[in-house]
């Protein structure tokens, strides 16, 4: 067991606190996050794990993060992406060669694959691809290492705790297991309660809503826990979130976030569904009943409920059971007036957010 670094501080009174979280190498998002909300030297940034891996400019963010550390007040956190390149690094190759041959098959956009990549090493098939691109990362990316090597597990204060997975305990963190606190998967659901207000990424926030998909932070008074990953590349209508403190010793939390879609106006009032699904990753098989171009009727197969997908969300629109993207059927409650986050046009209406909600809005738009 490789046990958690534990970084104690006081954050200075008077200053903003920004958390981010799972940016995953989306620069677009966190640059236009930073722009959104104003980031400046008086703020105090907390990069809540996972700021690299499955996106496509994971080692260009790596690099505009490590010189926002130098200029800025950072406080980055280790997640699991972000600790797996490290151990890729400085590993011998002899228990881990299976797991990186089969990861890196299926994630062309690795920050190992860029880094390869850089080097003119495209290929990582073979036990010789992954020796050659272990020893070129050791010795061409050594600050890059440095930097993700050295990251604390855990940023704890007198009235914070930050943590990408979770922990058990926050009094004693540096005896627990350093991969549980990264990877902690569905930790809000293990019902913890702390004294400080913990605040953690790593598990998508929509996979907690069964019914309506929200990326919006969930803020949870009773356990004073705060989880905050808003499926920034993972999801299609995922987004990057910023919780915002006034000051360290504040529980006035506030967010805000940056999704890149296209910004409309909604002309039209719609009333919000009384029943509807959200159909997430964690359970996502549906049985195709009627397949179609544009939309096809589907039924969950954990829940039974039927309802209409975009086919472009099915994994094989062909097979008689396939998995599909995050999918609802909720319709967003809009009065006329309200500005929406446009994820996809169809003519059955416009697949909208609005306060981090997704959902079907049926009127009509003016586009801004």
């Amino acid at each position: 067991m490789r046990l958690p670094r534990v970084q104690d501080t006081v954050l200075p009174p008077r200053r903003r606190v920004v958390a981010v979280s799972d940016i995953h190498g989306n620069l677009p998002f966190l640059k236009g996050l930073l722009a959104k909300i104003g980031f400046s030297r008086d703020d105090i940034l907390v990069l809540v794990g996972d700021m690299v891996e499955k996106g496509a400019q994971s080692l260009d963010t790596l690099r505009f993060i490590m010189e926002l550390c130098r200029t800025h007040t950072v406080y980055p956190v280790a997640g699991n992406c972000d600790d797996m390149i490290p151990e890729f690094a400085f590993g011998d190759g002899s228990g881990d060669a299976p797991f990186f041959l089969r990861y890196l098959s299926v994630r062309p956009q690795s920050t190992l694959r860029q880094m390869g990549a850089a080097l003119g090493l495209d290929r990582a098939d073979t036990l010789d691809d992954l020796a050659r691109l272990r020893r070129a990362v050791r010795e061409h990316f050594a600050p890059e290492l440095e930097f993700l090597r050295d990251l604390p597990t855990v940023v704890r204060t007198p009235e914070l705790l930050f943590v990408h997975g979770g922990v058990s305990d926050e009094d004693r963190p540096e005896t627990l297991d350093a991969w549980h606190c990264m990877k902690n998967d569905d930790f809000r659901g293990q019902g913890r309660r702390f004294r400080r207000w913990c605040v953690v990424g790593h598990w998508p926030v929509t996979l907690y809503r069964p019914e309506i998909p929200s990326a919006a932070p969930i803020v949870d008074v009773s356990q004073h826990l705060v989880s905050i990953d808003g499926g920034c590349v993972l999801k299609l209508d995922g987004q990057l979130n910023a919780l915002l403190l006034p000051d360290a010793r504040s529980q006035d939390f506030t967010w805000t976030a940056y999704d890149g879609r296209p910004v409309a106006t909604a002309l039209d009032d719609q009333m919000g569904s009384v029943r509807s699904k959200n159909i997430r990753w964690s359970e996502h098989e549906v049985e195709v009943l009627e397949p179609g171009p544009e939309f096809s009727r589907c039924r969950h197969t954990a829940s039974g409920y039927e309802m209409d997908i975009l086919t472009r969300y099915l994994k094989d629109p062909a097979a008689r059971f396939t998995t599909c993207e995050d999918a609802t059927d909720y319709e967003l409650p809009v009065a006329a007036g309200d500005r929406l986050s446009i994820v996809q046009e169809t003519s059955r209406g416009a697949l909208a957010k609005r306060h981090g909600v997704t959902g079907w809005y049926r009127g009509r738009l003016r586009w801004d």
